[in-house]
């Protein structure tokens, strides 16, 4: 598999949209291509994965363990070419470095990129900026798209780039009202909700094919190494996974991960009634605070949901699963597993890479096991209940206390990519098959 990364100086380059569209163009040619997002996001990764009509992939060394993830997250969604969307701006990593960052992912992946750059109320001044990046990337950076560009800025700069940087400038698209996609607090809107996309990214696609070097886009790609070192055995356990609306962000090699090693069914929690039988029941992020009345008045649903978990069935919970399953969303009653509600805020509260301490055996380690993982959320628990988990964020002091259980039930606001805890991973399952031969877990 060849691959190649696309990124920007900032956010708000454009460059989803760049990717969906050169993802898109390689298709309609006939290749095979892989997405992936670089960094811990869900809601990007589901407009590539539009854009390539098959499931894209996450690429991140904090939350997969280092690069061996990395290649483990490659081998799991091969095709001819992998197309790298970049997180951020292309130096920024963890804390104030550049260390997981779009340019340290493909340095060690030996990649190169093509930069999307926006120019905005300059000229020859975007030179200079632009050749500091392509230095200090040590020549990662082989190629740049003007994005949001009239032709004729596009002819003036491309002429000065390629004399003064000595890149190619592969073309450029412009600014068009119609490709705007709305924002919500976590970012995008999700594009499930996206009624147009289809059409915008076939309107940039063409573009594409119009205005930017597909060709030599192609030939830049470089051949990735990928291997794998884990072997999966299908088990028997059942494993009932929310899938909906409200609650849609997970990772795609969690969920290849356990299609390889269980048996896999998904229910909605806002339009089912009954939970499937299963033997372990995963509720991911997402916004249920959305959908808050129709999670609130499907009785049945989380009558259900309530009697498995009171028989000691498996539950792990993710951002919107806490949510979920505490009393209240703003005053709308939820499960009512764990007393107390969660309030809305205005403000972030807590944003980007944590590591994990567990403080009490819960189903996915034992106490003193540690986990890495990452969280973003504009809300908060109001609770008295015992948290079960320390939190502290790489590279600095900061911490604070999360996760909560009941039974075999655990919930957090921290996600967390098996491929970087296959620890975690395999005690569930342990403790899982322990259960279903009625011997005792812990």
């Amino acid at each position: 598999m060849k691959g190649l990364m696309i990124a920007a100086p900032n956010s708000n380059s454009g460059k989803t949209l760049v990717t969906m569209g050169i993802i898109r163009a390689l298709k309609n040619r006939g290749f095979d291509v892989s997405a992936f997002k670089v960094g811990p996001d869900f809601i990007d990764r589901e407009y590539i994965s539009r854009a390539s009509n098959k499931r894209a992939g996450n690429l991140d060394l904090h939350l997969m363990g280092g690069i061996e993830g990395l290649k483990e997250a490659l081998f799991m969604n091969k095709g001819q070419l992998a197309l790298l969307e970049g997180v951020m701006g292309y130096f920024d990593g963890i804390y104030n470095t550049y260390e997981n960052s779009s340019y340290d992912i493909a340095n060690k992946l030996g990649l190169d990129t093509i930069l999307v750059y926006s120019p905005s109320g300059e000229m020859f001044t975007a030179i200079p900026k632009i050749k500091g990046m392509v230095d200090f990337s040590k020549g990662r950076i082989k190629g740049l798209i003007l994005n949001k560009t009239h032709e004729s800025t596009y002819i003036l700069l491309k002429e000065k780039i390629e004399e003064h940087i000595g890149i190619k400038v592969l073309g450029y698209l412009p600014k068009n009202e119609n490709w705007n996609i709305k924002n919500r607090y976590l970012g995008l809107i999700q594009a499930l909700e996206n009624e147009e996309l289809e059409g915008i990214i076939e309107d940039i696609s063409c573009e594409i094919e119009k205005n930017i070097d597909l060709d030599l886009i192609i030939k830049m790609a470089k051949k990735i190494h990928i291997e794998t070192r884990l072997d999966f055995f299908k088990s028997d356990i059942k494993v009932a996974i929310a899938l909906d609306r409200a609650f849609n962000f997970y990772y795609t090699e969690n969920i290849k991960i356990l299609e390889k090693s269980c048996q896999v069914v998904y229910f909605s929690p806002l339009y089912d009634k009954k939970l499937p039988k299963a033997d372990l029941v995963i509720i991911g992020g997402g916004y249920p605070e959305l959908f808050k009345e129709e999670l609130s008045n499907n009785t049945e649903m989380k009558e259900s949901i309530r009697d498995y978990i009171e028989g000691s069935g498996y539950l792990y919970g993710e951002g919107g699963g806490l949510m979920y399953l505490f009393k209240e969303i703003e005053n709308y009653e939820m499960l009512g597993v764990f007393s107390g509600k969660i309030h809305m805020t205005k403000k972030l509260q807590n944003f980007g890479y944590v590591n994990i301490e567990l403080e009490k055996d819960t189903i996915i380690g034992q106490k003193g096991h540690c986990l890495s993982g990452q969280e973003i959320h504009y809300s908060k628990v109001l609770t008295e209940k015992e948290r079960v988990f320390k939190i502290t964020k790489p590279l600095s002091k900061k911490t604070w206390e999360c996760g909560y259980t009941y039974k075999n039930t655990l919930v957090s606001y921290q996600h967390i990519n098996f491929l970087g805890n296959m620890d975690a991973f395999n005690y569930l399952l342990d403790g899982l098959k322990k259960s279903k031969e009625g011997l005792d877990v812990y």
